[in-house]
């Protein structure tokens, strides 16, 4: 069985559409179509005609390459700079012994209410982390296991309202239904992450043009995220302020002259256009242009690394920290990241190999939109909740009791429990709320630390 899945990624500096073609779980991209974005900044949409002109342009693009013009659902990745998250938990007596998908359906409803969600904001995706059945810690899949308690720990995502309306809006206006929305920083990591990442706990940071987005993983699951307003435009804005020179030879300097790690075999001067004059230029030396990047890159990462530490998991990312995104093409970037993130691993990611891969999405820039095709394909959170109420899990065991259930695209399964609020809270009277933080060893030292942290010292 077969399903064609559109994936659209609204970034601050491209709006990027990937058609794919999913065979038994497997995504192939038949279609591609990037346009640079309009109408939004730092990750929000603040002129929705602009957007959804250059959504629909984009979806024009990848619908003509693909060959397709009747797919007309898409799964769109939202920004971090709309959302809040929050932890919480949820506990539910067993009274007929086995679990299944309702069971874990009451739980999820019951760790959500517990959150005690504000009005204005929506709640985009459910996520647990975290299962246990009596006495019992740490249980990967309670599916079809008998037991009189079940306990669940998850991490929540909220959006705005206001602010989702008009991301849909946007989409909308370009001809194209939303089938799901999904968090960027959430997309990236399933574009790059592993499994084994996951499981010893990881950082995921996705560097763009005008965004930071960072998540958490521990346990297999989000457990934390953050969004920072600052990306690789920001560098092009300080060299063209510093060098006085237009937007977009600031951009032609920081791409072939942005290297972080000095070198003796470029030029010492550069001569760019001057602002104000026809065809005027001026010399400039290097030195101070890798200062004005070094600079932005060291307080960049230095704000990532503070938002790490703020979240109380730092000590339990034994898989370290990995990078994505559009940034991670300056060379030696890895080096600065060893030196601000001490004592963790550092890895550059670029998104997992899909059939059909174009050499343009190899980029890690385009880690969200092919996150978004895997989410689509079934690489998601075991029993999360998605943006329309449904869980998604991927086990083929289907309960026996008479709730709505319905086989999905990619062999794996949707089960629609939205009305089981009303019965939770008629018949559970005791709620809890639990903060967990687990504790492991931290990781290995970086060789290359000692330098760079000096640079940095400097330079702030």
């Amino acid at each position: 069985m077969s399903h064609t899945i559109l994936g659209i990624d609204i970034g601050s500096s491209k709006i990027c559409s990937v058609i794919a073609e999913v065979k038994d779980g497997l995504p192939q991209i038949i279609g591609t179509g990037t346009q640079k974005s309009q109408g939004i900044k730092k990750g929000v949409i603040v002129n929705i005609e602009l957007a959804s002109r250059a959504i629909k342009s984009s979806v024009i693009d990848a619908k003509r390459m693909a060959g397709l013009d009747n797919i007309n659902k898409a799964i769109v990745s939202i920004s971090g700079a709309y959302t809040k998250s929050i932890n919480s938990s949820g506990v539910v007596n067993i009274p007929s012994s086995e679990i299944g998908i309702k069971e874990i359906g009451r739980v999820l409803e019951t760790a959500l209410y517990n959150a005690s969600i504000p009005s204005e904001y929506e709640v985009i995706h459910v996520l647990p982390y975290k299962f246990k059945l009596d006495d019992q810690d740490f249980i990967e899949d309670p599916m079809g296991m008998n037991g009189a308690r079940l306990e669940i720990f998850v991490h929540i995502v909220t959006v705005q309202r206001t602010s989702l309306e008009n991301l849909k809006k946007s989409v909308r206006l370009a001809g194209v239904e939303i089938e799901n929305v999904v968090l960027s920083a959430y997309a990236a990591s399933i574009a790059v992450l592993s499994d084994d990442e996951k499981e010893l706990g990881v950082a995921c940071i996705d560097i763009g043009g005008s965004t930071c987005e960072l998540m958490i993983y521990e346990g297999n699951s989000m457990k934390y995220n953050d969004f920072l307003g600052v990306g690789s435009h920001h560098i092009t804005s300080d060299l063209a302020m510093v060098l006085n020179t237009h937007i977009a030879a600031a951009e032609a300097v920081k791409i072939n002259y942005g290297n972080l790690i000095p070198n003796e075999e470029i030029p010492q001067k550069i001569e760019v256009p001057s602002i104000g004059t026809d065809d005027a230029k001026h010399c400039i030396f290097l030195e101070s242009i890798q200062e004005v990047i070094h600079s932005r890159v060291v307080e960049t990462l230095g704000i990532l690394a503070k938002s790490i530490a703020k979240s109380g998991l730092k000590d339990q990312l034994g898989a370290g920290v990995v990078l994505t995104g559009g940034m991670l093409n300056m060379a030696g970037i890895r080096e600065i990241a060893g030196a601000i993130f001490q004592r963790m691993p550092i890895r550059i990611a670029k998104p997992i190999e899909i059939l059909g891969l174009f050499d343009e999405l190899k980029d890690p820039a385009n880690s969200v939109a092919i996150g978004l095709i895997w989410y689509g394909a079934g690489k998601y959170t075991n029993y999360e909740k998605d943006s329309e109420k449904n869980i998604r899990y991927k086990k083929d065991k289907i309960n026996t009791d008479p709730i709505p259930i319905q086989p999905q695209q990619g062999g794996f399964i949707v089960a629609d429990l939205t009305n089981l609020k009303e019965e939770i809270l008629k018949n559970d009277n005791k709620v809890q709320k639990k903060d967990i933080i687990n504790n492991a060893n931290s990781a290995k030292d970086n060789k290359l630390t000692n330098f760079f942290t000096r640079l940095a010292s400097k330079l702030f």
